[in-house]
């Protein structure tokens, strides 16, 4: 399977928080032939091994899940109502096409509300909340619907692939296949290659990162690394109603976005930048002056701590079924971290000062 084939085949594979084996299953079977070792953990995290065992350990997280819902009701008519996975905004769900992955296959659903129509005046000021919608299958009675479908079953958007102008892509799920793509393609890159590892790399698909940036603190914990880089999406602001003052001028199609703030190592983030610099790769620099909501955050306090980067790829829409970015943005930052890994020797000191 080529690379972009891999990709369209992960965004088409459901894998809402705590419920990523189908897609753990696919990143396995593709990275068997490219790696010293493919292993899933207790907890769900896939990591590929490859490189120098001894040298210095080089962890790459992206995190594979995606925010979905789960089935916490089937009612007498065999309507099904859900919780969420993750952090949902209500509005867009309304009118969704949707899909229950069961045990014998996946059911098609639709997730709406009372209509306009029927709205009082009071109602169509409101913001509808999550409980005032229901996901429809088309069964006859309860029965009927228990029949198809369990309580905890996980729920997603209808999952899609669409190709936009350009090179943008969208579809549910960008976040965050995409960056489990580029930790993904650089254990592949680095394995083909013809310059040899002077590092241990662990390229990581973590799970359960929607749900608190579980997964990466348990795969951390076991592999112990000395340096480590996740790839996540950011919020692109050339778009309408985007305040670039705050979230930064981030561009779909500007490469990379290369943090600095205290989550992150100075000199990682710096090498990072110096790679981009010396190798032709637009990058966009950011700044976050917190702890990130994301996986970065999990590997800087791992154990005795780790020197870690954060690296992102510009998505419009977040948390949608419309979720956009630009295949030229994950390509640069697979060539980014690949040419990182190379880059690592027993030498190299992330000590700050």
């Amino acid at each position: 399977m080529q690379p972009l084939e891999f990709f369209k085949q992960a965004i088409l594979t459901p894998s809402p928080s705590g419920y990523e084996e189908p897609i753990q299953k696919l990143i396995g079977e593709y990275l068997k032939p490219h790696s010293d070792d493919v292993s899933v953990d207790v907890h769900g995290n896939l990591s590929a091994r490859v490189g120098k065992a001894g040298g210095p350990k080089l962890m790459l997280a992206g995190h594979c899940d995606q925010i979905g819902m789960l089935i916490s009701h089937i009612d007498e008519q065999g309507f099904l109502y859900a919780q969420t996975i993750g952090g949902w905004d209500p509005q867009q769900l309304i009118g969704q096409a949707m899909t229950v992955w069961t045990t014998d296959g996946p059911v098609s659903a639709v997730i709406s509300r009372k209509p306009i129509h029927l709205l009082s005046q009071a109602e169509r000021g409101e913001v509808v909340k999550l409980e005032q919608m229901w996901l429809d299958i088309g069964a006859k009675d309860g029965d009927d619907a228990k029949s198809k479908v369990r309580i905890g079953d996980c729920v997603t958007l209808n999952l899609a692939y669409r190709e936009l102008l350009g090179d943008l892509v969208s579809g549910p799920g960008m976040d965050n296949k995409t960056g489990m793509w580029t930790v993904i393609e650089t254990a592949r890159r680095c394995a083909t290659s013809d310059q040899a590892l002077q590092c241990e790399l662990h390229s990581v698909a973590t799970v359960q990162e929607e749900i608190g940036l579980r997964g990466a603190k348990t795969a951390a914990g076991r592999i112990q690394p000395d340096v480590a880089i996740a790839v996540d999406v950011t919020h692109a602001s050339d778009c309408p109603t985007i305040d670039k003052q705050q979230q930064g001028d981030i561009k779909i199609g500007g490469g990379p976005v290369i943090f600095r703030g205290p989550n992150i190592n100075a000199k990682v983030a710096t090498r990072l930048m110096q790679l981009a610099d010396d190798n032709d790769i637009p990058y966009q620099p950011a700044a976050l002056g917190r702890a990130a909501p994301n996986d970065s955050n999990a590997l800087q306090v791992s154990g005795s701590g780790v020197a870690t980067g954060l690296v992102a790829i510009p998505n419009r829409y977040m948390h949608s079924a419309v979720e956009t970015i630009s295949l030229g943005d994950i390509e640069a930052i697979a060539k980014l971290l690949t040419l990182f890994a190379q880059s690592l020797t027993p030498e190299c000191d992330f000590i700050p000062g």
